[in-house]
């Protein structure tokens, strides 16, 4: 029998003051251990007159531990409690370190053979895990091995779960609970009295709520095949496909939680998450603190992971393939060498002949000598920076041929010695100072890349690489780079000169730098060489360990997001920042950006070496309704044929929405459908145009509110909203010969409403429905 609204109401109010109680419990014990994490802190910080190792070492340890979970307490999070499974008894009583028994099989005997069952366990899933002051689990966290059966147990395969349980609160107050029954044939009880059900579906709960402009962690809605990724071993690399919708990012960042939770000591080296876009950087950065994670773990834009440089800009696509191709690793490698040959970057020019005086002689070098001498020098295999001693000792030994001595010493001690003065004789010779100081200038990798926007000398480096028309297309992209470049400082960056830069980086190898040792107050009263701690960083340096953390280019575990769009350049640097690191590589080829997949996967096999991997396909599209997913399965036809689309969860019974508009009365007509968006969702409205329409698309949405945004092709990558406008959508399509593949990831952002604008270059029919989408 269907019980009554009142009825249900009655067992809901229950279930909640039930959750709500314990919920209660709960955050009397994190005061408590919140009061004695300070007390520790505290006592640990008085601990300064200290003058061994020893006692450093301890201090540093002891204020470590309290510190990292000090700031885990202090950590205001929404839905800190959000989920709780109902067990049958297991096969053993054996339990783990969280105190949850460790069997995940009933035993024999958990069901009667009238079907009726007994809940014998009950684990409430959080952020974190508590113990009460018996040691028995409040909260087990959601990384352990005992939460695993709340994200893996299935109608098909419940093991040991009867009840799933996701609680959704805000604060300290339970606001509500959605219930899965995973055993409905059987006739379980709980403290003698039937087990309740409420809700109609955690999962359908979960999806159906507003988007923000950032990403929630998917912690209370994790489902088994996406369980199965985050808590995949760590070794070789895990590559992760999947469609639209799919959850790859929110997986990947869930599994950096999990990697640092489960060996926190073997990722102290930090990891590293890499996204497409500075856009996605900003959707997600917030995941990892709510998970109680965060300063191990760096998300930076492609464009951001060389340090001090931020682009977020992008080329057009035929200089984009160029500048991401690998053929610009010949390119740069003779343009490192080869922009010492004519005026100098930063320099002021060249130096056309070398005049010294020493032992009463004036020495001479011509233009024609010099150049051997560069060639010489530059026959090394070192990066050009490290050259510059060479090209000195090389510089010097010309010279002294000139003087002629050799010959007339045959004393090998006295020809060292007067050797050794000559070299000294010129070394402190002002005119040979300066002549090598603009002959082999310390070089920059800004000042060599704008050296690249001289035609004629790309041309020269880019022989017999680059045809002459992709030659001018280069040069022309990197003039913008000449003003900043003599200022010191980048002028405008596209994402793919970050590549570049990179690239240079290593070629060109660091200048020479003049360094400053730190003293640590405590070497004058102990004796002791520099020590510098994690207490020392906690109460006084932390400005120098963000400087620290900024510069790093080691990670212990990479993870890539959107891995299909990398070029094979920016393979090559995200490459050098794991290089004996685990990874974790996400992406979906149907989705890619970059026109030349063979390449970039050549570039990708490179970057991950011979290390083992373990692949896994997500199938489930939980973001699209079935509605908008038929619409993006026959663009995915047109874009990758034969690519599998994942499996739409839900309908709304929203189609897709057709209309048609003139380019002159485009930006109105855009505006009036995002403000009729805007009346129909509770969240976010998301207008997605070609690359060359951003700017004037900002402008059609002034005075709409925060809750509609503009944005590229290329930037929408990762992001989902309530309601998507898609405009021109041949436009987009035409951009590159990967623009259906970039029109697909538009036509996916939505979560409840899509509508599609024409222009008369779509050639709409009646209906509006552009011929693309026919």
């Amino acid at each position: 029998m269907a019980l009554s609204n009142s009825v249900r109401d009655g067992v809901r109010d229950r279930e909640i003051a039930l959750e709500q109680e314990h919920l209660d419990r709960v955050y009397r014990r994190l005061e408590e251990k919140l009061d004695e994490a300070e007390f520790v802190l505290n006592d640990a910080a008085k601990r300064v007159q200290v003058g061994t190792p020893g006692a450093l070492a301890e201090r540093d340890a002891q204020v470590f531990r309290a510190g990292i979970h000090l700031n885990r307490l202090n950590s205001e999070f929404e839905d800190f409690l959000f989920g709780r499974v109902d067990l049958l008894a297991g096969q053993d009583a054996e339990r783990g370190p969280d105190g949850a028994l460790t069997s995940t099989e009933p035993a024999g005997d958990a069901v009667g053979p009238d079907g009726r069952a007994a809940v014998a366990e009950t684990l409430h899933i959080g952020r974190l895990g508590v113990l009460d002051a018996d040691y028995a689990p409040l909260v087990i966290d959601w990384r352990a091995p005992a939460a695993a059966p709340f994200y893996r147990a299935t109608p098909k395969e419940p093991g040991r779960v009867v009840r799933r349980r996701v609680i959704r609160s805000r604060g300290r107050r339970v606001l509500g609970v959605e219930d899965d029954l995973l055993r409905p044939e059987l006739r379980v009880t709980l403290d003698g009295e039937e087990l309740s059900v409420v809700g109609d579906g955690a999962l359908m709960a979960a999806l159906g709520r507003a988007r923000g402009h950032t990403m929630r962690d998917i912690v209370s809605s994790i489902q088994a095949e996406q369980d199965v990724v985050i808590r995949a071993p760590a070794g070789g690399v895990t590559e992760v496909t999947g469609g639209p919708g799919t959850g790859k990012t929110a997986v990947a960042l869930h599994r950096a939680a999990y990697l640092l939770y489960q060996d926190r000591r073997r990722y102290a080296g930090g990891i590293l998450v890499v996204s497409p876009t500075p856009l996605l950087v900003a959707y997600t950065e917030g995941v990892l603190p709510s998970l109680g994670e965060e300063g191990q773990v760096a998300i930076r834009a492609v464009g951001s992971l060389v340090d001090g440089l931020a682009a977020d800009t992008y080329d057009e696509p035929a200089v984009a393939r160029v500048k991401g191709s690998l053929r610009m690793v010949k390119v740069l490698r003779n343009a490192a060498r080869g922009v010492l040959e004519g005026p100098a970057p930063g320099a002021g020019g060249g130096a056309e002949a070398l005049r010294v005086v020493a032992f009463g002689r004036t020495l001479r070098l011509d233009a024609a000598e010099l150049a051997d001498v560069r060639r010489a020098a530059l026959s090394g295999t070192a990066p050009v920076n490290l050259l510059r001693p060479r090209a000195r000792r090389l510089l010097l030994d010309a010279l002294w041929a000139k003087l002629g001595r050799e010959r007339a010493l045959t004393d090998p001690e006295l020809a060292r010695q007067e050797r050794a003065a000559f070299d000294e004789d010129v070394t402190t010779e002002p005119e040979f100072l300066d002549f090598l100081a603009a002959w082999w200038p310390p070089l920059t990798p800004l000042a060599v890349l704008a050296a690249l926007a001289q035609e004629r000398r790309l041309a020269r480096w880019a022989r017999r690489v680059l045809s002459p028309g992709e030659v001018r297309l280069v040069a022309r992209s990197l003039r913008r780079l000449t003003g900043g470049a003599r200022a010191g400082a980048p002028g405008t960056l596209s994402v793919h000169d970050v590549a570049l830069l990179d690239e240079l980086r290593v070629l060109l190898g660091p200048p020479p730098v003049t360094t400053v040792r730190r003293i640590d107050p405590l070497d004058q009263l102990t004796g002791l060489d520099e020590v510098t701690t994690f207490a020392d960083r906690h109460l006084g340096g932390r400005r120098d360990y963000r400087e620290r953390e900024a510069e790093r280019t080691e990670y212990a575990h990479v993870i890539v997001d959107e891995a299909q769009d990398l070029t094979p350049m920016q393979w090559r640097m995200v490459g050098r920042r794991g290089t004996q690191a685990t990874w974790t590589v996400v992406g979906d080829p149907a989705q890619s950006s970059w026109t030349d997949p063979q390449e970039a996967a050549r570039a990708r096999d490179e970057a991950l070496r011979s290390r083992s991997r373990r692949r896994f396909t997500l199938t489930t599209n939980y973001r699209n309704p079935a509605e908008i997913a038929d619409l993006a399965r026959r663009v995915l036809a047109l874009a990758a044929p034969g690519t599998p689309f994942p499996a739409a969860v839900r309908t709304t019974g929203a189609h897709p929405r057709f209309a048609a508009a003139t380019e002159e009365s485009l930006g109105g007509a855009v505006r009036a459908e995002v403000t009729r968006l805007l009346a129909e969702v509770d969240g976010t409205v998301g207008v997605v145009v070609a690359m060359d329409r951003r700017e004037q698309a900002a402008t059609w949405l002034d005075g709409l509110g925060e809750r509609a945004v503009a944005l590229g092709s290329l930037e929408a990558k990762g992001l989902e909203y309530d309601a998507t406008v898609v405009v021109a959508p041949s436009g987009i399509a035409a951009e590159s010969a990967a623009g259906m593949r970039v029109l697909y990831v538009a036509l996916t952002r939505a979560t409840q409403r899509l509508s599609v604008l024409s222009t008369p270059a779509d050639d709409p029919d009646a209906d509006g429905v552009p011929a693309l989408l026919r």
